[in-house]
């Protein structure tokens, strides 16, 4: 059996599979976050480990106490803490990867570099979410909190408490804006330009690599399971459901949408930079993913369900009013930028926009619009990934809450003339952490073996109407995307 371990924003949760694949057990508990008493987010670095041990025991118990052949752990990219190198103890804050206290130590970062030079070493887009201005925020708020002290990811932290060992796979070092995804190292003459000692870090290795193996005394968990931090948790999830090769795409339907897809490591340039998308080393071997997303696509359709009525729309009804209508689009423009946009126009300033309805438009027509806005945003993401890829992206594993709205999912392949596949897979980023921690400990032989050991599994598919596209294609073209570059600066010049 396998255990995968997963450190969410808002659920942490342990769960056994089968070698093919199959879910055993799962356990979950609420993510505890606590407000410090000057009002920024974090975590108690103690409760989140007794949290994730609790789970652990439970799932175990569940499962009937089997032999677990290698642990994995995914998380959250950019939350992290500072660790004593000697005894363990926190030497911290443990700060989640929202937390936006860091925001002028980017804006800081952001006076001292070059941003393009930066992106092609980093894969990144400069944000206060990332490792090294949280860094910068610690130091300033107390130095001597680095004294002998190495910085963890979340999966780095819960790794050592299970091993005792210092960890960083690839895929989450990507994530501090200190590490050189073209060399695989940590950058150095970087870390030390804003006075911090490069050692803070951990070596860095990659995803699934065995960090150590339990110690005796871990709860009832056997000591000397191997024990691999298999690394982003979107990156895991794409594994898990085939989404590892060039021309498929991953898609987390949930309040926000994230998209990664995987293409051949290769020196990035201003075309990459230019797109918006991010980028880092893939859990698959010689392979860079990139990442772009919707910061509010369940969200913009929870919003609409709280302004339809004095309690919000239950799901069901939504779902009844879209039954009622036909599947032609509604020809209302929707740019779902409530909490502002990402790639390819990242923009914090962006607002939201319903343009083209009239009274002869019903409320299933304002959902449905919502439902197209989200997909036009998709789109415009897909059209850049695939100039960066180099390969057409005719298909989307899908995953998440959406998938349970079959209009949606419609829309979606419409919009973007894409085949839909919507595996079967509850928990896929945790099979995904559980596989890749496999392959590092030798129960499959390559992260493709592992893949495939699992590929068996009979998805839903949606096939895009060829009719309905060339309509959706030019209100995309027409509409959606000329109108961005005017909407943007109109609303630009009041934030």
């Amino acid at each position: 059996m396998l255990l995968g371990i997963d450190i969410g924003t808002t659920n942490m949760k342990a769960g056994v599979f089968a070698l093919d694949g199959n879910q055993v057990a799962v356990a979950s508990r609420p993510t505890p976050v606590h407000t410090h008493a000057e009002g920024f987010a974090c975590y108690d670095p103690e409760e989140i480990w007794q949290t994730v041990l609790s789970a652990m025991e439970e799932v175990l118990e569940q499962a009937g106490r089997p032999t677990v052949a290698s642990i994995g752990i995914t998380s959250m990219a950019e939350a992290g803490l500072l660790v004593d190198r000697t005894s363990g103890a926190p030497r911290s804050l443990f700060l989640p990867w929202y937390e936006t206290c860091s925001a002028p130590q980017a804006e800081r970062i952001k006076q001292e570099a070059d941003l393009y030079e930066r992106f092609t070493l980093s894969g990144l887009h400069l944000s206060f979410k990332h490792g090294l201005p949280k860094l910068l925020w610690l130091k300033e708020r107390d130095a001597s909190s680095f004294d002998n002290a190495v910085w963890l990811s979340a999966s780095g932290y819960i790794a050592y408490r299970l091993t005792g060992q210092f960890a960083f796979d690839y895929s989450l070092a990507a994530r501090t804006y200190a590490f050189r995804i073209d060399t695989k190292e940590w950058d150095d003459a970087w870390i030390r330009h804003f006075g911090i000692d490069p050692a803070i870090f951990p070596e860095a290795t990659p995803a699934g690599t065995t960090a150590g193996t339990v110690q005796a005394g871990v709860g009832s968990l056997q000591p000397g399971t191997p024990v691999g931090i298999s690394g982003h948790d979107h990156v895991c999830a794409a594994l898990s459901v085939g989404a590892i090769q060039p021309g498929v795409v991953y898609d987390s339907m949930g309040t926000a949408e994230t998209l990664v897809g995987t293409f051949r490591e290769r020196p990035l340039g201003r075309r990459e930079y230019e797109s918006g998308l991010s980028y880092g080393c893939h859990v698959a071997p010689g392979h860079y993913f990139w990442m772009g997303g919707n910061s509010a696509s369940g969200g913009s359709v929870e919003w609409w369900r709280s302004q339809l009525g004095d309690e919000p729309v239950r799901y069901e009804e939504l779902l009844r009013w879209l039954d009622e209508g036909d599947a032609q689009p509604s020809g209302i423009l929707y740019y779902p930028y409530l909490s502002g946009s990402g790639a390819p126009i990242p923009d914090a300033r962006a607002r939201a926009a319903l343009i083209g309805f009239t009274k002869q438009h019903s409320r299933r027509d304002l959902i449905q619009a919502v439902l197209e806005g989200t997909a036009y945003q998709l789109e415009a993401i897909r059209r850049e990934a695939e100039e960066i890829g180099g390969t057409p992206i005719r298909q989307l594993i899908v995953v998440g809450g959406g998938t349970r709205n079959p209009h949606w999912l419609r829309v979606k392949a419409d919009i973007v003339n894409c085949e839909l596949h919507v595996p079967p897979v509850e928990e896929a980023t945790m099979l995904g952490a559980a596989l890749t921690a496999a392959a590092g400990a030798g129960v499959y032989s390559s992260i493709e073996e592992a893949g495939a050991a699992i590929a068996g599994a009979q998805s839903k598919q949606i096939q895009p109407d060829r009719e309905r596209h060339e309509q959706y294609r030019r209100l995309y073209e027409e509409g959606y995307a000329a109108l961005q570059p005017a909407l943007r600066q109109f609303y630009g010049q009041f934030a």
